[in-house]
């Protein structure tokens, strides 16, 4: 591009005026929002009076219906109706702040939305209060970024190579997605099976981002579909919480001469701002482990009331990351596959390895996942490398998914590992340590467009993910015996103490627990008569023995406060007659409970017989427990085995090491 880094070096260079007053990763939040002022300033050049004089024609007007028309005589999808232009401020220093905000007053609303956004105001009082306001404004007043010097793509340029450059500091991963990730998940996105469909002339797609960041997503997406279809159009849809993004965001698309109303602000979990469109195209990289415990309730409501008509009908996952939530609010905006639109819709979303295996059967991670691959949306992951992005060194993962997967994958899923594919950087920028170059970005798109299982690809079925977690009983297995020690478990036990209880008052509760306590006296004295050495290992039995002790001594003993004397005077006992509960079931015992995850393949009874019945063969298996899950083991498929070196190999080098620190203490001692 024509001094493209010219242009980003002038502007980069007036940061170093806020040194001192401005730390260096704030040094974005005075030198964008003026970047984007001037450029405005700069393409309302030219029809400035023509704006002006119709200003004051259509003064009786409001704001809504004038705007139109204004935009019209200006020429852009914007207007000024302020009297000032960055020369007219530099010509009042003393009031310049103050004609600064008039300035900035008069943009229509989608210019001034941005500057609020962008909380312009602060900085302003911060300069002048640090007398750098006229310096800066005069600075940037100096670089010429009229459209007939500076192309509105150019512009794009150079906005986003300064977005790039202040994003490396501080908290760019929460909004910032290194350019040859972005490359790479939208060479996956565009991968067709027939190339044909991006051809096409006149072309015209949609591209939606629900953590839309400052944008640079779909300005890549938009450059990688021009580079193969000049003549197409990519419209990008976007949302993004943080309002300094939402402005960079809407700031870019309008230096770029386009339409910013499609970039919207808000919370996309809690305040979805695109509830009734779908599009073409969709790609996204959330937060990953993003806490939504203080705005589950709409979320919850919406899967509770709306079901599969909603977002969220294949469940929520737990609070403490919302990461699933993102990938369900891209699936309900794809487009179904039709006549009209037999392309259905692609998906594009990076996230971490939580997704992949966290939940156990039944949960909502399980349950998403679940969805996901029975209704044969996942196309294929790619393994990224560690380090790429600027806060976080973690394992990520580029999810592609479609409805209208090609006939050759469908009921397939491929995994990429590409955590090899990078390039050690020759200097980090905060975690990121590595970069992708073009040829690996190349190289990872043939491996996924190939098709062919090898080194670093596997294909997979989708029902080889799931499983069915099967619960393992145990016959409860007890003895009995009547021993002072056991009866004074029996004191112990809830039931039988509530018998001296009374949720009466007055006098009639004092006699419910007088009568309480001496029908506890009449139990022990029941039980002391019964003591003996002998140990019973048939509940069934035992518990016979007890009623008719009770009924010869003519006390009625309730069921609770019965089993709370069993309770007490049972011992778990391996060598004991199974328990039986409603006269045919074993009551199973809850310790020793266990499960199983049975491979949806396979058969779950020859799974139990196999694997289960040798060890414990009065095992059975609950079928009222069996749950459907489902994981994806990724880095279990590519485990390569290491062997581990021998012990004479380790001495050698514990010796070498040994010698080497001898020496450097030689060196200091001497």
């Amino acid at each position: 591009m024509i001094n493209f880094q010219d242009k980003v070096s002038f502007i980069w260079s007036i940061a170093e005026i806020l040194r001192g007053p401005y730390k260096p990763e704030d040094y974005g939040k005075v030198i964008l929002p003026l970047a984007v002022l001037r450029r405005f300033d700069c393409v309302l050049d030219s029809t400035k009076e023509e704006v002006l004089a119709s200003a004051e024609k259509f003064a009786s007007m409001n704001e809504e219906a004038r705007e139109p028309i204004l935009n019209r005589v200006a020429k852009q999808n914007f207007h000024n109706t302020s009297k000032y232009d960055f020369n007219k401020l530099l010509s009042d220093s003393d009031n310049i702040a103050d004609n600064l905000r008039d300035y900035i007053n008069g943009f229509s609303k989608t210019a001034r939305d941005i500057m609020d956004h962008f909380d312009l105001e602060r900085q302003i009082d911060k300069l002048e209060t640090n007398n750098l306001l006229y310096l800066t404004i005069k600075r940037f007043s100096e670089i010429d970024l009229h459209p007939e010097v500076v192309s509105n793509v150019e512009m794009g340029y150079i906005f986003e190579e300064l977005i790039r450059r202040f994003n490396e500091n501080a908290e760019a991963g929460d909004h910032y997605t290194p350019r040859e990730v972005i490359r790479l998940m939208t060479h996956l996105l565009f991968l067709h099976d027939d190339a044909s469909i991006l051809t096409k002339p006149g072309l015209t797609q949609t591209l939606y981002d629900c953590a839309a960041g400052t944008g640079g997503m779909g300005s890549v997406a938009q450059e990688y579909l021009a580079s193969v279809n000049f003549s197409a159009q990519l419209e990008f849809f976007g949302q993004e919480i943080n309002g300094e993004s939402y402005a960079i965001c809407k700031a870019d698309i309008l230096i770029k001469g386009a339409d910013a109303k499609n970039i919207r602000l808000g919370n996309t979990l809690s305040n979805d701002q695109f509830p009734y469109d779908k599009f073409d195209y969709l790609i996204s990289n959330p937060p990953y482990g993003v806490d939504w415990k203080s705005y589950q309730k709409p979320i919850v409501d919406e899967h509770e009331k709306q079901g599969f008509n909603g977002r969220f009908g294949p469940g929520t996952p737990r609070t403490s990351d919302g990461q699933f939530l993102f990938l369900l609010n891209l699936l309900s905006k794809m487009k179904p596959v039709t006549a009209e639109n037999p392309q259905g819709s692609r998906l594009a979303i990076i996230m971490n390895g939580s997704p992949l295996f966290t939940g156990d059967a039944g949960s909502g991670e399980s349950e998403i996942r679940k969805y996901v691959l029975e209704n044969d949306l996942v196309e294929g992951i790619v393994a990224l490398p560690n380090d790429l992005f600027y806060n976080t060194g973690i394992a990520t993962y580029i999810w592609i998914l479609t409805n209208n997967k090609a006939p050759l994958r469908k009921g397939k899923v491929e995994l990429v590992n590409a955590v090899d594919f990078y390039k050690k950087m020759k200097k980090s920028m905060g975690s990121k340590r590595n970069e992708i170059t073009e040829e690996q970005i190349n190289n990872i798109v043939s491996l996924y467009g190939d098709f062919q299982e090898g080194e670093y690809v596997k294909i997979f079925d989708n029902e080889d993910f799931g499983y069915a977690k099967i619960t393992v009983e145990r016959p409860l297995r007890l003895n009995f015996q009547v021993n002072e020690e056991r009866i004074v478990k029996i004191t112990e036990e809830k039931g039988f103490m509530n018998l001296a209880t009374s949720k009466k008052k007055g006098e009639a509760g004092l006699k419910e627990i007088e009568a309480g306590k001496e029908l506890q006296t009449q139990i022990i004295k029941v039980l002391r008569n019964l003591a003996s050495d002998e140990i019973y290992k048939n509940r069934e039995a035992f518990t016979k023995i007890l009623k008719d002790a009770f009924k010869e001594a003519e006390i009625t003993v309730g069921a609770p406060v019965l089993k709370a004397i069993l309770n007490g005077l049972s011992e778990k006992d391996e060598t004991a007659d199974p328990c039986i509960k409603n006269k045919t079931e074993m009551e199973p015992d809850t310790d020793l409970r266990d499960t199983e995850n049975v491979p949806l393949r396979e058969s779950i009874h020859d799974y139990f017989e196999r694997e289960v019945l040798p060890h414990v063969p009065d095992a059975w298996i609950d079928e009222t427990k069996t749950k459907i899950g489902y994981e994806i083991p990724f880095t279990r498929q590519f485990y390569k085995y290491k062997a581990l070196r021998g012990s004479q190999e380790i001495m050698e080098e514990i010796r070498v090491l040994e010698a080497e620190i001898a020496e450097q203490l030689e060196k200091v001692m001497g």
